[in-house]
């Protein structure tokens, strides 16, 4: 699995292109995974036949582990060695495969140099009577022996966990890759403590949920061995196909594991919400007029071919009101306390798409014109639609607009986006009864509601950014006189 940027640290296997024995040649992409920001397709640098897919569909993986070997040669083994977090199986098949003589590496998936030095771990030191658990200093005829560890490893962590002279609490900080370690943190485990089961003495995530388990029903020691990969894989999300087969027929009740954008999503609100101050402002207002001058944009001649909806000029509004309030666009450094103003907007547009909303922004949406930033708003939307939004597409934003009007909404309190300073949400655009030059007439209304960072943005600014937006609608000459 490679490194796919943005300090993103595993990924989920949403489907396989090849499977094993099909012919592959460098640079064809043969899976598709989805990170916590983006859906992403992966090429593969050799040529040759594929060997084994060491993960299902499904499965999320850290940065890293093997997920495929291809044979490169007739009767060669796979080009990459099998790591702790394959399955047994494939682990097994590619031991029995003969061992070709080294060869020159190949450049890997993404950006990496060719690295020399080898890629296995040093030996974990350990006191003699801990050899045979750990696999550090066990000879290769007991090899086989290996995948007894897990099973009796549940039962030995609360007797080390008592502080009775544990093997595993050496001074020397115990092995683990870093998505392991922030799963311990996160469940409150102690890595001194945990009995590692992976070559070379690693912690693996089974080592770690084994442990989470014990501590919580230690009275219930021996039965979780039986039950352990199953809960892994649930609780884990480690197997879509795993989590459903424990739904049964008529439940009342379904878990649906949280991972991939879904589950940044839902972090990264949790943490707008209760970091940034939000103030909440609403506006209702006539927006006939520019509903008129979007159907004349339809028409348009120059515009042909392009996208003209009451998003696009609502975007445009947007942009006019923060240039003549240029204190909003901004962002608050927590470190240095400070606020730090943006001459530049990265328009964000919130995404509803299946696999949970995401929000990709239009670049230096400021200098664009209406043409260009209707390409960009058709581009964004398509692609986020397809899942295909890279994660430089979701950084960087500035301010956000989500449209609940679609969904026939009035408006609502929406959370920033984290980092940004406002979001702003249009409502359904509705005919309703309104006091026109002094007669009440049908007239197209909708409702805007402007979520704000009160660091940044007090109230005065707020109100009349808000009604400046407001302003531009009702009269969308103002898009010329006030640009």
């Amino acid at each position: 699995m490679p490194d796919v940027g943005e300090g993103l640290t595993e990924a989920e296997i949403l489907k396989w292109y090849v499977q094993p024995g099909d012919t592959v040649t460098d640079g064809q992409v043969v899976c598709e995974v989805e990170t916590a920001k983006a859906a992403v397709e992966l090429p593969i640098p050799f040529d040759g036949v594929v060997h084994a897919l060491l993960f299902e569909e499904g499965t999320t993986v850290d940065v890293g582990q093997v997920i495929i070997s291809v044979q490169t040669a007739p009767g060669a083994a796979s080009e990459a060695p099998v790591q702790e977090a394959a399955p047994a199986a494939a682990a097994a098949a590619l031991a029995a495969v003969e061992e070709p003589a080294p060869a020159a590496r190949q450049p890997v998936l993404v950006g990496y140099g060719v690295s020399t030095a080898s890629t296995k771990r040093r030996p974990r030191k350990a006191p003699a009577g801990t050899a045979a658990q750990n696999g550090t200093a066990a000879p290769a005829a007991t090899a086989p022996a290996a995948p007894a560890a897990p099973v009796t490893a549940p039962a030995a962590v609360p007797a080390q966990s008592n502080g009775n002279g544990s093997a595993y609490a050496a001074a020397e900080r115990p092995l683990a890759k870093p998505p392991v370690r922030k799963l311990a943190k996160d469940l409150g485990i102690d890595l001194s403590f945990v009995v590692p089961t992976g070559d070379g003495g690693v912690v693996t995530r089974e080592d770690v949920h084994a442990a989470a388990a014990a501590a919580v029903a230690p009275q219930a020691v021996a039965p979780v061995p039986a039950m352990a990969p199953a809960v892994v894989q649930a609780v884990a999300g480690a197997s879509v196909q795993a989590a459903a087969a424990v739904v049964a027929p008529g439940a009342r009740e379904t878990r649906i594991p949280v991972k991939g954008v879904r589950k940044v999503t839902a972090q990264a609100m949790v943490g707008s919400a209760f970091t940034a101050p939000h103030v909440t402002e609403f506006i209702t207002l006539d927006v006939t007029r520019t509903m008129k001058l979007v159907q004349e944009l339809k028409a348009d001649p120059d515009l042909a071919g392009l996208r003209v909806n009451p998003l696009l000029l609502i975007a445009k509004a947007v942009l006019v009101a923060i240039r003549r309030n240029p204190d909003v666009n901004a962002s608050w450094d927590e470190a240095a306390q400070e606020i730090v103003l943006k001459h530049y907007v990265n328009l964000g547009i919130a995404a509803a798409t299946p696999r949970g909303l995401i929000v990709p922004n239009i670049k230096d949406a400021h200098a664009k014109t209406l043409g260009e930033l209707s390409e960009s708003l058709s581009s964004l939307v398509a692609t986020a639609r397809d899942g295909k939004t890279s994660p430089a597409d979701m950084q960087q934003g500035t301010i956000t607009i989500t449209n609940v009007g679609v969904f026939g909404v009035d408006t609502g309190t929406p959370i920033i986006n984290p980092g940004e300073s406002a979001i702003l949400a249009v409502g359904a655009i509705k005919l309703q009864p309104w006091v026109h030059k002094g007669k009440v007439k049908p007239r197209q209304v909708t409702t805007l509601a402007l979520s704000f960072d009160h660091r940044l943005i007090d109230g005065e600014l707020g109100s009349r950014f808000l009604a400046d937006i407001a302003a531009v609608l009702e009269h969308p000459r103002r898009l010329v006189t006030w640009s």
